[in-house]
Formats: C-alpha cells, structure tokens, sequence
C-alpha cells in the first residue's frame, strides 16, 4: 500500500503535467523486434506438439517463441 507522502508526490506530478514525449521514450513493454509494429497469431498445439517444441527450443537455447520464428522462416525458405 502507497504511504500518504507517496500519493501526495504522484498527485503533485500529475497536477504538474506529464511529458508526454518523455513518457513515450520509457521503453515500456515487451522491446520490438524491428523498426515495424509486430502482429500476434494465435496458434494451438496439443500437450504432445508442445512438449516436444519445447524440448527442441531448449536443446537450441531458443525460447518458445524464437523456435516458432525460426521454424516459420525455415519452412518458408
């Protein structure tokens, strides 16, 4: 829980007014990939799929996702 001294700074900063460009330049969420905005595809796997996905990511030091894409780009050589 924020103590009081705490909310009374933000309500402070807020009644100043935020930066706007500088709120921007925080970097907040996941880093992109590249210079263009990314798109999520939903894709199911069985438990088995996954399973083995996931093995194969790991003996490639490759994340989940990382094994997908270079899968993906493999495939679509």
């Amino acid at each position: 829980m924020a103590s009081e001294e705490q909310v009374q700074k933000w309500a402070g900063e807020a009644e100043a007014g935020y930066d706007v460009a500088d709120l921007k330049r925080r970097g907040r969420g996941r880093p992109g990939r590249g210079g263009e905005p990314m798109q999520v595809v939903a894709v199911r796997f069985t438990a088995e799929e996954l399973e083995a996905l996931d093995a194969a990511a790991e003996r490639h030091h490759l994340s989940r996702s990382e094994a997908i894409r270079t899968a993906v780009a493999e495939y679509a050589v």
